[in-house]
């Protein structure tokens, strides 16, 4: 049987076409466009992201057996407000998750409403990114418009539904959203409440690996498929980039290196850290996981590179780095600002150390390095919770450098495992849908049989030892800086 991965990005959709044995027979992508109305905004048209996944479709399947398609899920951008009034019509272009407008909201919900009692109903505070104060922006800026709402949706759920006419999503991609009681994988009235959202506006929420419904007859036509293929929830795209790694039970991680960076950490166990330094989610096997999310990752690199020194010619720039472990130049990698751990819209990008005798290859190497001991600051809070972690699966753009490898591999002190496919939220999303169609007894059992490891990073004991030195460091700038920052900004 096949299965279609459907992963909804910032930039594109990807779509990707995968059999019962976890071979990939085909991969599309289509673009569509990012508006930035003010500085700091950033928005989509929903309406682009379905004719363009339809198109996306389309071409997917133009050259398979169609009735050997089985199920389709999702992976997708995060956070997205996406409302739609009474006729399910799209009432303005959804607000994204790199969408910086709710200070003002974000501030009202963690020093008015308090960040312990958010972390009491939601397990997590309040960031910029977050839906909840995305919707208290709308009711404060765009009354007529907050009036209108019916409901309430996430980026990739609004797909879901054009598919089904169900209006659905799953557990990871709702406990983003900060209305969402994630201990106990249901809506938390209080924080509706408080954000003056009723129950009936907010969708029906599922397991990442449930079916939800069937296409739609006329959807199932225009594809040329059968109206009995299966639709499942899907996951937030980290939690669909995780299953897509094998980064599902008891202590597994996957490290991130996209447009933002993340390390994900799967638990059987409900758990949040005491400052809510990280994200604590429902993860898309069934149980729990802790998020650290950096929002800037590989696009730290690619700023520097393309914007800055002025090539397109990585390999060439990385190849002149030979000391690792030894480099006098800092690199804090906050372009827009932080989220975790430090949750601050202010923080800058900072180069920190240069002298004299400083190249070029130092500064190249100061971001790779800083990008890395950000993510370890994260780790460093998951340590504190007593989770045991002793090695990483590693996926997105950034990881198809070897140096950058290496460089995670001594500042984590931790074995980084390159998996088979590269594909993430995409592949994740076909596993999803095998499971909801039955060819799976559970995401574990998926993961176990379909997620291979091609190769391991291991750190060297010697240059683990200088990474840390240097880390120890690393972790005092950020402080010495914060309030500057600050007065930067004002």
């Amino acid at each position: 049987m096949l299965y279609i991965g459907v992963d909804l990005g910032t930039s594109a959709v990807k779509l990707l076409l995968m059999d019962e044995k976890g071979k990939i027979h085909k991969v599309v992508s289509r673009e569509y466009p990012l508006y930035f109305p003010n500085p700091g905004w950033s928005e989509q048209k929903p309406e682009d992201w379905f004719a363009q996944t339809m198109d996306g479709l389309k071409e997917l399947l133009s050259e398979c057996d169609k009735s050997q398609v089985a199920g389709i899920s999702f992976g997708g951008q995060m956070h997205g407000l996406v409302i739609l009034d009474e006729n399910d019509e799209v009432i303005r272009p959804a607000i994204l998750w790199n969408d910086g407008r709710t200070v003002e909201e974000c501030d009202y919900l963690n020093n008015v409403i308090g960040k312990e009692t958010l972390s009491r109903y939601t397990a997590n505070i309040s960031f910029t990114g977050f839906t909840a104060p995305k919707i208290l922006w709308v009711k404060n800026k765009e009354p007529e418009n907050f009036a209108r709402i019916a409901k309430i949706m996430l980026p990739k759920d609004y797909i879901a539904y054009k598919l089904t006419g169900v209006h659905c999503t799953d557990v990871s991609d709702a406990s983003g959203m900060l209305l969402f009681d994630v201990k106990n994988r249901c809506w938390s009235k209080e924080m509706c409440e408080i954000c003056h959202v009723k129950e009936e506006q907010l969708a029906k929420v599922y397991e990442s690996y449930e079916t939800v419904g069937c296409l739609l007859p006329e959807i199932a036509a225009q594809l040329g498929v059968s109206d009995q293929v299966k639709v499942a929830a899907g996951a937030g795209d980290n939690a669909a980039a995780a299953v897509g790694t094998g980064t599902v039970g008891e202590g597994r991680c996957n490290i991130s290196l996209g447009t933002s960076g993340t390390i994900f950490i799967s638990s059987e166990k409900f758990g949040v850290d005491k400052h809510n330094a990280l994200h604590a989610f429902a993860h898309a096997d069934g149980h729990y996981h802790l998020m650290g999310c950096m929002l800037s990752a590989a696009s730290c690199n690619k700023w520097w590179m393309d914007d800055i020194i002025g090539t397109k010619n990585y390999g060439e720039e990385q190849a002149q780095i030979e000391k690792l472990g030894e480099n006098h130049v800092y690199f804090l990698p906050y372009l827009m600002g932080e989220r975790s751990p430090h949750n601050d819209p202010n923080a800058r990008g900072t180069f920190i150390g240069m002298t004299m005798d400083t190249t070029r290859a130092d500064m190249t190497q100061a971001v790779l390095e800083g990008v890395a001991f950000a993510l370890r600051d994260s780790l460093e809070v998951a340590k504190s919770l007593n989770i045991p972690i002793e090695r990483t699966k590693i996926c997105g753009g950034g990881a198809k450098s070897p140096l950058w490898k290496k460089i995670i591999a001594n500042v984590m002190n931790l074995k980084v495992d390159v998996i088979e496919s590269e594909e993430g939220p995409g592949y994740g999303a076909a596993m999803l849908a095998a499971v909801a169609c039955g060819e799976f007894a559970s995401v574990e059992e998926a993961a176990e049989k379909l997620v291979k490891v091609v190769d391991t990073v291991e750190p060297d004991a010697q240059l683990a030892a200088k990474y840390e030195e240097r880390y120890q460091k690393f972790r005092q700038i950020y402080p010495a800086c914060r309030e500057l920052f600050t007065k930067l900004v004002d």
